[in-house]
């Protein structure tokens, strides 16, 4: 087994600091961040392919790589199936929430909340994103830091506290300019990374065709299951289903992912954003996947997690990288880059989307009349402020043990919920304030509900269905091995203490938590509408999907000039007003132009 070297921290110090570098030259190209516009919008003229890898980059966090990898080895490359669900989930986000959001001009997402039903519940999905936000990525700090200094011996606390610190910096000084760039740079890194285990597993095993007959003999290449119950954690239909409606609600109204959208230059830069993101997606999964495969293919007859030489199953790829590459200086610190990579993305555009709802919901709406100016430092401030949170939940999450699993599943219970309350926003005319408050609290009680009952009682094994791992070619002085069986086939909780609801409803599969949290609040909204006089009300339609958003594909062929007007001359449903100013401040901005030219009631 190799060992950290000088060249290792070399590499991984380089990626730190040209990070850090871009953000500089951020904050002072162009003048820097002169309006809180350039600075948590790039000023609204982002590119397509920037903006593509970007979404890609902070989609796979720290713990999507060393996580997919594992998965793969423990359960087999069903995962994979996630790439028909990234398609659903791209065209979804793209022809049914981006449209809306662009054409309105909100830089919050949550503004579409207060313009379609009320401020309280802007407030509400505000509320949700900074308590899911601020417990996530506190856990994608530390989590993979954990994992990583466990094997490598890399200093905990100094990876935490340096990445944290790095972030904070480069999002506080160049804002979203800089969190899109460095993701960029991060992506390559992240596939880097990937490409150096493949390779050189290729290498060992001597040719991608063994790995593969391993992997078949192992049972690991079990694409199809179409059982269609949805206790089974992991079947076509679940992920596919399940998975759909979990990842819209992080790519379709999920502020981090949304922000990034809706600051390109034009509408058809933001819809083809999403697309190109789609082809990155499947890039990372593959990677992933075959990273995995590779894992199986090594470890086949001597499991490192059963044969006790790792703690855990996220540990498994940096002990893999520290076996196979552990000889040649300067690898394993590609792949810790490429790790940290994943986490700097996921945390530079989470600070970022804090910062912006923050700013746009609190601040802006009860301190009207601050410049710019002023705004523009208030955003720096919020960043810094929201980094200093981040790095304090990583110090927290190294206290919760057992809850970081529980934390993780926090996107599917909340994310569920508030797709739902979207939904009934932008689809259904008749959903009224009143139908979308109990909606959403319905779903988010329910879908609450599933997720701490799955945590107190897990699935039994039949219902997760581990692969069998083998500790038969191990070295027995490595430790008391007197079995092969698989740690997982072990139930936490005695069948006879589990209630009747822990192996029908608490054994969901994962991914449906966030369907039943999107379907019970549109069930639940829709009824109560209804109920409340929703068919008397007049909806304007400018908060409505039309049939104008799904022709608008074509509006590259507009002139760009013609894209962007004053707020003040905000008209719907032309391809001329995209990306304009909220027109929610347009008459306050009016109320204040005649203010100021009104001395005792008389225009001067």
């Amino acid at each position: 087994m190799g060992h950290f070297t000088a060249w290792d921290y070399v590499v991984f110090s380089a990626m730190l600091l040209v990070s850090a570098a871009i953000g500089i030259y951020y904050a002072v190209a162009g003048g820097g961040q002169k309006t809180s516009k350039d600075f948590l919008m790039g000023g609204r003229r982002m590119n397509s392919l920037p903006v593509a890898l970007s979404l890609t980059a902070s989609f796979m966090s720290a713990v999507t790589v060393l996580g997919t990898p594992a998965e793969t080895y423990r359960f087999g490359a069903m995962f994979c199936i996630f790439a028909i669900t990234y398609v659903f989930m791209v065209v979804c986000s793209a022809e049914i929430f981006l449209p809306v959001f662009y054409r309105l001009g909100i830089t919050s997402a949550y503004e579409y909340l207060e313009l379609r039903f009320s401020k309280k519940l802007r407030l509400c999905g505000m509320a949700f994103f900074i308590i899911q936000t601020i417990l996530y990525t506190g856990i994608v700090i530390y989590a993979p830091a954990l994992a990583l200094t466990q094997v490598t011996g890399f200093n905990l606390w100094g990876a935490v506290v340096a990445t944290g610190l790095v972030c904070t910096f480069y999002c506080t000084l160049g804002g979203l300019k800089a969190v899109v760039w460095t993701d960029v740079f991060q992506v390559v890194i992240m596939v880097a990374g990937f490409s150096s285990v493949i390779i050189r597993a290729v290498v060992i095993q001597e040719g991608i065709g063994r790995i593969l007959n391993d992997s078949y003999s192992g049972g690991r290449l079990n694409f199809w299951d179409f059982n269609p119950s949805p206790l089974q954690r992991h079947t076509f239909w679940t992920i596919v289903i399940g998975g759909t409606f979990t990842w819209t609600g992080i790519y379709g109204v999920n502020q981090s992912q949304v922000q990034r959208c809706i600051s390109c230059k034009s509408r058809f830069h933001a819809k083809l954003s999403l697309y190109i993101n789609l082809l990155g997606l499947w890039m990372i999964l593959a990677c992933a996947t075959l990273c995995g495969l590779c894992l199986y293919s090594i470890y086949k007859d001597c499991d490192p997690w059963t044969a006790k030489q790792v703690s855990a199953p996220d540990q498994l790829m940096p002990y893999l990288v520290m076996d196979i590459l552990g000889d040649f200086p300067g690898l394993p610190g590609l792949f810790v880059a490429c790790t940290y990579s994943g986490t700097l993305s996921t945390v530079s555009s989470s600070i970022n989307a804090l910062a912006a709802v923050t700013v746009e919901d609190l601040i802006k709406p009860y301190f009207r009349s601050l410049s710019e100016k002023k705004l523009s430092w208030i955003s720096m401030g919020m960043s810094l402020f929201f980094g200093g949170v981040c790095i304090a939940m990583a110090g927290l999450a190294s206290i919760l043990g057992a809850l970081l699993q529980a934390a993780l599943s926090i996107f599917g219970i909340v994310g569920g919920p508030l797709l739902g309350v979207f939904a009934l926003g932008i689809l259904c005319s008749f959903a009224n304030e009143i139908g979308a408050f109990v909606g959403l609290a319905s779903g988010f009680l329910i879908s609450l509900w599933v997720g701490i009952g799955s945590q107190i009682y897990p699935p039994l094994p039949e219902r997760t269905k581990p692969l069998f791992l083998s500790t038969a070619g191990c070295n027995l002085s490595l430790g008391n091995l007197t079995s092969t069986q698989n740690p997982l086939t072990i139930a936490t909780t005695p069948a006879a203490v589990r209630p009747a609801l822990a192996d029908n409803w608490y054994s969901l599969s994962y991914l449906y938590f966030s369907t039943v949290g999107t379907l019970v609040t549109v069930t639940v909204g829709l009824i109560i509408s209804l109920l409340t006089g929703g068919l008397k009300q007049n909806t304007d339609r400018k908060f409505m999907l039309t049939k104008e958003d799904f022709l608008s594909n074509f509006s590259w062929a507009k002139s760009e000039k013609t894209e962007k007007v004053e707020a003040l001359n905000w008209k719907p449903f032309t391809v001329a007003t995209e990306g304009t100013d909220n027109p929610a401040f347009s008459r306050f901005e009016m109320d204040v132009a005649d203010n100021e030219n009104k001395v005792n009631g008389i225009y001067i």
